[in-house]
């Protein structure tokens, strides 16, 4: 499926196969393998060697069984016509080429296209995971478009595997550049789609997971533990939510005209399904554009949450701008009529009104009629949990089936947690992730169902109940060491590649400078298992606990009333080319405070682009900066936090800060 390209803005299992009852991405399915990578392509001709990788040079020849026909073929990867070089003996190759064949008969093409991949390589080291070779016929390092490249798969047997091993999938393809703060990274991630002669969608199945056409390559390199986002997809999948399948790979993407070589090696990879509605994927009714009366303009839908990314289709709110959504884009289905865009609008608007209403908790019509309350419960459960930056905001999925209830996920984009990030202040192990704001919001829904009670209950009873099992610290440890045991030798390789373990800013983000793979895992451990004991309290989802009675009480003359007062100190905790990102900590004076506002003025011309934890305004060098719902009222020296995100050029020093209380 071709989506438009996004823009920049971002307990010892069979870990990465998990079988669950899951709504959707629930059950694998068995793959025969691939007597001959590349036999889908070959169609008509007979190519003497099959698709694969070859050293210093390689014979091919063609033929076919059509009879009186005659071959013509390319190898510059356009399509053979009847003026294209006449088959005549044995191709010489020396570089990596696509070899394209169709066989005429008097003058007309006969018969099915045939196309052969041959990878020229100059490396053949041994790997213990598998490995995926992407070629793309030297047009350089890819960008938004996609552009067409050989992809080939290589399985480990007994453990190991090569480039030079048979591939278990050789195809064409095409590959772009995606993601969005990630897409800055030397590693960066991309999607891939595999393609057949006629540049359709061809369906392959990868290293076990159901075939598909569409996938995506997320290279783990902010998160140096390289197994954050998998973790979170085998909480999530267990939990029974809806959880793209993936596996570990070690990349190879060559983008020059020279032979695959140690080089362009990059590193481990995840190669993840998409969030795609068909059987193996999200089953749900597929809608067509005829489909434009109920039942059927009810479902099935997929959509999400992107802050300052959304892309059309989005879907309008209307109400009061305080309280509307925002960046809500329709993923799925694509095109979306203008029939099912307004019957969708309009179901959410009304969905969100009786979020807003006296008759929310209602249990015939509240949102309990709406939503699949365990989803919602086990996502927030899962972004709490892991503190993932974009909680709530950014890509967070929903889906609605026929008829159905609006159901969290699928899952996705989760590298960011466990203490990896920095700012919106997700590497804290206490305090609430859903109260970090950013301007403007996305959405409120999330704060009003954690403020309702019997929302709270069970969302503290799931959590209990999770921290006996799936979520207690011991299988947690074991999932992790299932998880990383795989890949201690990748992740050498890895680093030896991208040796970041002791830079602190990755990008925009603040990470652990430990020095070794082990010692950032077992950060994210320890991380992990405070960060658990922290909603294990009181001030979390433990139990609560009845207060002792209060001892008796004297009346005393009272003190004189302090003057309310606040102090604004500013602190920069990161600066890269073009960028900075700043914290700001709010202390209140002798008295409590019930709000506060600060005013940063600017010297050298720096601009702020994005707060969180503050509702931000600008008038030239000047930014005020005012408290969230959450963080106003601060008892007598305590203190709340905010940040911003902006850029500079030339200097860029400090702001002077100011703060008056209410």
């Amino acid at each position: 499926m071709r989506r438009p390209v996004p823009k920049v803005v971002g307990i010892l299992l069979a870990i990465c196969m998990v079988v669950t009852a899951a709504p959707a991405y629930g059950t694998e399915t068995a793959v025969a393998p691939v007597s001959a990578a590349g036999d889908e392509l070959s169609g008509d001709i007979t190519f003497s060697v099959p698709s694969g990788t070859f050293q210093n040079s390689l014979s091919v020849t063609l033929g076919t069984a059509l009879s009186g026909a005659q071959i013509r073929y390319t190898t510059d990867g356009s399509v053979p016509t009847a003026t294209s070089p006449a088959y005549s003996g044995a191709l010489a190759l020396t570089r990596t080429t696509q070899v394209r064949a169709q066989a005429f008969a008097n003058g007309a093409p006969t018969g099915a296209a045939g196309t052969a991949l041959y990878v020229a390589r100059a490396v053949d080291a041994q790997h213990d995971l598998p490995l995926m070779l992407i070629d793309n016929y030297g047009k350089g390092k890819p960008g938004r478009e996609y552009v067409d490249a050989a992809a080939m798969v290589f399985d480990t047997a007994g453990g190991r595997t090569s480039l030079s091993a048979a591939p278990t999938v050789a195809t064409r393809a095409g590959i772009h550049l995606r993601g969005q703060s990630s897409a800055m990274f030397e590693k960066a991630p991309y999607r891939l789609e595999l393609r057949d002669n006629a540049d359709e969608d061809a369906d392959h199945p990868m290293l076990g997971m159901p075939a598909d056409s569409d996938w995506v390559l997320r290279g783990p390199f902010s998160d140096k533990s390289l197994v954050r986002e998998a973790l979170v997809y085998d909480l999530g999948r267990e939990m029974g939510m809806a959880t793209a399948r993936y596996r570990f790979v070690e990349l190879y993407l060559n983008v020059d005209n020279s032979p695959v070589a140690a080089a362009d090696y990059q590193g481990v990879y995840m190669l993840v399904e998409t969030i795609k509605n068909n059987k193996d994927r999200l089953d749900l009714k597929e809608l067509e554009e005829t489909d434009t009366t109920l039942p059927k303009i009810s479902g099935g839908y997929i959509f999400k949450f992107e802050w300052l990314a959304a892309e059309e289709p989005t879907l309008p709110c209307t109400g009061a701008a305080a309280t509307c959504w925002n960046f809500l884009e329709v993923y799925d289905p694509s095109p979306l009529n203008a029939q099912q865009k307004t019957w969708l609008t309009q179901y959410l608007q009304q969905f969100h009104d009786m979020l807003h209403s006296p008759q929310m908790a209602d249990p015939q019509t509240g949102y309990r009629s709406w939503i699949d309350v365990k989803s919602w419960i086990d996502l927030i459960i899962l972004n709490e949990f892991s503190r993932e930056m974009d909680s709530y905001i950014r890509s967070t999925y929903f889906y609605k089936d026929r008829e159905g209830p609006i159901t969290a996920g699928p899952l996705w984009d989760y590298d960011l947690t466990f203490g990896t990030g920095g700012f919106f202040n997700n590497n804290q192990t206490a305090g609430w992730q859903y109260q970090q704001t950013r301007t403007p919001m996305a959405n409120d829904w999330f704060q009003i169902l954690l403020g309702e009670p019997t929302f709270q209950q069970e969302l503290r009873a799931r959590w209990q109940t999770l921290r006996n099992g799936l979520l207690s610290d011991a299988s947690l440890g074991a999932r992790i060491d299932a998880l990383t045991a795989p890949l201690t030798n990748a992740a050498q390789r890895n680093f030896q590649k991208w040796p970041n373990l002791g830079t602190r800013m990755v990008g925009p983000f603040i990470t652990d400078t430990t020095p070794t793979w082990a010692g950032q895992v077992q950060v994210m451990r320890t991380w992990m298992t405070q960060r658990a004991a922290w909603l294990d309290s009181t001030a979390g989802w433990g139990r609560t606990t009845t207060s002792p009675p209060l001892p008796p009480t004297t009346t005393t003359p009272p003190p004189p009333t302090p003057v309310a007062g606040c102090t604004a100190a500013y602190t920069q905790l990161g600066q890269w080319g073009g960028g900075f990102q700043g914290e700001v900590t709010v202390t209140a004076g002798a008295a409590r405070i019930n709000g506060w506002t600060v005013t940063l003025t600017f010297a050298n011309g720096q601009q702020v682009s994005q707060g969180w934890n503050a509702v931000l305004s600008s008038s030239g060098a000047v930014v005020t900066a005012r408290n969230a719902g959450h963080n106003g009222a601060l008892n007598p020296a305590a203190s709340a936090t905010f940040g911003v995100l902006g850029s500079w050029t030339g200097t860029n020093a400090a702001p002077a800060v100011t703060c008056t209380a209410s």
